[in-house]
């Protein structure tokens, strides 16, 4: 037999894929259009099997779709920009663009080892000048539409990356990329008015039907609409009201004292001419405050009071102003409002310093004694000691106190939110220069869009030291307002690697137009992307933000919608030891070793069989070998049909259970890829059919059809095709065909050749299990009886009693009490 020489085979099919171009995608107004993405690498030098199975499931449903009829779409590129390759390079002595375009084309070579059906003339890298030029051009787009903008902030500093973080990439305190232990700076930044769009970023998530409903979670969670009121306390002894927010307004007659920030502007007038406080003021702001929330929840509460006082609108009751470490200044107004009796964490603060307690919700409507509570009392109830809100229904009565605050002037309906500005600027060499320039006579400038890109030039001292590499390269630095013509300052930080991979999607459709960002009929014919695939990591970071930039696209009038992935699949990772795969850990399988042994459509088989896509995988090298097993039954089941001397004599009647299998398991197979995502039922439900083959294959050659047997292994090969893409070429081929088996039509099952026959019957007496019958499937209830009670087996246990009742569950069960 003809042996399987699996190297050979894969290397004759990926270049002759090459040659023809089977995977170059084409617009086709007589196709429906199919776009799968899987989230795009970022050129770390080596694919482990992590990476793999990210890969194959998105491969497998491309090669479905297209079989099916459709014009798929399946780009690939590289996430080329960011910390990671400056790091390395630092730790290497090369240019962060050598080590990345040398990993690029690595990690491209391991790719098409591994017969992944990319359209590469699409490719792109976000490093290249020809796609920061684009995306520097979307920075203008974002500049003259008002969402960019320059500020200064709080802002978090990694002191390990020597940069600036986004909210999204402080993970509890630290550094979501290094661990680092994150640090608060007050720093002039660009920021992208993300808060713009929170509304619509959280209504449109209950569009998203087919996204993880976790996921969702996490977007809307992040989001964090909050809905409530903005109340104004006027300041004793000053013009200036204190602005709190709060969704409990049903609260406010309870309110004993009030909260700032530590940066709030008004904690310095409020505590001047008195040195012991303003002392303990600066100590509290220079040790800073806690940036997570899960920080700010286990930190001990520390309070400095001002001495000043607010009057609480509602009673005109006079309230303590204190300065805390708990308040932040980007949330809400920087300022809060104590309710003791109703809040926890104001309940412990209270306790601390001695502030009076007023309860004001009661469960009942009854009094409430402050002296005996030991804890705040949090839940909704009746209103009391809140003058005209005596006896409201507490949830109604924040409505209420609203509209009467509003009627005198001491506050307003609020929504508010979790989400802030998407903090852009980053003082690290290796990213997209932000296209602007500082005129001492125009201020800041945008480059021309003609002048894109602004390049990064490569001559840098890119060692990380606090502030831009770019900032030492003077012929960068100094250059002509593109305005006035006068002496100007380029601007220095480059762009969060976010922003690239915020729309890369987007160029693909149209990867080598260079006449503009978005050619819109390229794009609105493709977009949006059909199935999206990657991890759940990305949840509150790209994938909020590319739902951003998509919206804003939309808004610009360059995009016919406004969500970027239709369906969205997060995969479990591929763990060794109990631990995720990654080269920090030294428990990374490399894909050319088993490649190297087994064949890449073993890899893949094995990585999409051994568990449910969306759970973890266990590495396993038996299951590995269980699966170059598997294959090499479908290799010797062929040739043994192609190379047997009986197989064009073989006459014998067609069989109704072998039709039954093959269409049972193009409906499995079909089912499991298009409708559940599950590649590992679909591959069991193929090794089922392969037995079957194999047991028809045993019978005497008189009792095989050998036409039947033939389309059963053609539609075996199609059906292996986007699971095993160059095994299922070698059989077609050997099969006398010409075309590309990626090319031939998916197999349709009959729903007539489904049907059972026959079925099999349990038969029970008094409930216990004593024969099985087999009756037709269209069997009546009486025909059911008749049959279980002809069996030798029931007459012996029956011995001669006669029953006093048959109870029949058609096609399913007789059973016979006795």
């Amino acid at each position: 037999m003809k042996p399987y020489a699996f190297s050979e085979i894969e290397a004759k099919w990926q270049q002759r894929w090459q040659e023809q171009g089977i995977y170059r995608a084409t617009p086709r107004p007589d196709r429906q259009k199919f776009y799968c993405l899987e989230m795009f690498p970022y050129p770390s030098g080596r694919l482990h099997m992590g990476h793999v199975r990210n890969y194959a499931l998105g491969d497998v449903v491309s090669r479905f779709y297209r079989m099916r009829g459709y014009e798929v779409l399946h780009p690939m590129g590289w996430d080329a920009f960011g910390l990671p390759a400056e790091n390395a390079a630092i730790k290497r002595g090369v240019h962060p663009a050598d080590w990345t375009y040398a990993n690029i084309a690595y990690m491209r070579r391991q790719m098409q080892k591994l017969g992944l059906g990319y359209d590469w003339e699409r490719e792109l890298a976000t490093c290249d000048p020809e796609y920061y030029r684009w995306t520097q051009w979307l920075f203008l787009l974002f500049y003259e539409r008002g969402l960019a903008y320059r500020a200064a902030a709080r802002v978090n500093w990694c002191p390990g990356c020597q940069t600036v973080l986004a909210n999204e990439q402080v993970v509890d305190g630290a550094c979501w990329r290094c661990g680092s232990p994150v640090e608060q700076r007050h720093l002039e930044q660009w920021y992208l008015r993300i808060t713009a769009y929170a509304d619509r970023l959280l209504a449109d998530l209950e569009r998203l039907d087919r996204w993880p409903e976790r996921v969702r979670i996490m977007q809307q969670n992040w989001i964090g609409k909050s809905t409530g009121a903005e109340i104004d306390f006027p300041v004793e002894g000053l013009e200036e009201k204190i602005t709190v927010f709060t969704t409990r307004p049903d609260t406010l007659f309870g309110v004993t004292f009030m909260v700032l920030a530590p940066e709030h502007p008004l904690v310095d007038r409020l505590v001047a001419g008195h040195p012991d406080i303003e002392g303990a003021v600066r100590e509290l702001r220079e040790k800073g405050v806690p940036v997570t929330e899960r920080e700010r929840a286990t930190l001990e509460k520390i309070g400095i009071r001002t001495g000043a006082r607010a009057i609480n609108p509602a009673n005109g009751q006079p309230v303590e102003i204190w300065v805390g470490n708990y308040v932040l200044m980007e949330y809400g107004t920087g300022a809060v409002m104590g309710v003791p009796a109703h809040d926890q964490r104001d309940f412990e603060f209270a306790r601390r310093y001695g502030i009076r307690i007023v309860p004001v919700i009661s469960p009942d409507g009854g009094p409430v004694s402050a002296e005996a509570m030991e804890a705040a009392y949090e839940e909704p109830g009746i209103m009391i000691n809140s003058g005209p809100f005596d006896g409201t229904p507490s949830e109604e009565g924040k409505a209420r106190v609203v509209r009467w605050l509003e009627e005198r002037g001491a506050g307003r309906p609020k929504v508010q939110y979790r989400l802030r500005d998407w903090l852009i600027s980053r003082q690290r060499y290796w990213g997209a220069p932000i296209p602007l320039v500082y005129c001492d006579r125009c201020g800041i400038v945008p480059v021309p869009k003609e002048d894109l890109p602004v390049l990064l030039p490569r001559q840098v001292d890119f060692r990380p030291g606090g502030l831009s590499p770019l900032l030492g390269v003077e012929e960068f630095v100094n250059t002509r307002c593109p305005r006035c013509g006068g002496k100007a300052r380029r601007e220095t930080d480059t762009m969060d690697t976010f922003i690239d991979s915020s729309w890369y999607y987007l160029r693909y459709a149209c990867a080598r137009d260079d006449r503009e960002a978005i050619d819109r009929q390229s794009v609105n014919y493709w977009l949006p992307v059909d199935q999206y695939i990657g991890g759940v990591e990305h949840a509150v970071l790209h994938l909020l933000y590319s739902r951003f930039f998509t919206k804003v696209l939309h808004d610009a009038g360059l995009l016919d919608f406004e969500e970027p992935f239709q369906a969205l699949f997060t995969q479990g990772m591929v763990t060794l030891g109990g631990a995720a795969m990654s080269k920090s850990r030294g428990n990374i399988v490399d894909p050319e070793e088993i490649i190297g042994r087994y064949g890449a459509d073993t890899a893949r088989m094995f990585i999409l069989f051994a568990a449910p896509p969306d759970r973890d995988l266990e590495w396993s090298e038996s299951g590995v070998e269980g699966i170059y097993r598997f294959i090499q039954r479908v290799w010797r089941l062929f040739w043994d049909w192609k190379e047997s001397a009986d197989r064009a004599t073989s006459r014998g009647p067609a069989s109704p259970q072998l039709d039954r299998l093959v269409h049972r398991t193009i409906q499995r197979v079909t089912h499991d890829i298009q409708d559940r995502f599950q590649p590992n039922t679909a591959i069991a439900a193929i090794m089922e059919l392969v037995n079957g083959l194999y047991e028809y294959r045993s019978r005497p050659a008189a009792e095989q059809c050998g036409e039947q047997l033939e389309q059963a292994l053609r539609t075996l090969i199609l059906l292996l095709a986007p699971f095993a893409p160059h095994l299922a070429e070698e059989l077609w081929e050997a099969m006398g065909e010409k075309e590309s088996v990626h090319r031939q039509a998916w197999p349709v099952y009959d729903p007539a050749k489904l049907v059972e026959e026959e079925v099999t019957v349990v038969v029970q007496i008094n409930g216990k299990l004593r024969d099985r019958v087999v009756v037709p499937a269209a069997a009546s209830r009486e025909e059911m009886e008749k049959a279980a009670l002809s069996s030798e087996r029931v007459r012996a246990f029956l011995n001669g009693r006669t029953p006093r009742k048959v109870i029949v569950v058609p096609g399913k069960l007789v059973n016979i009490v006795v």
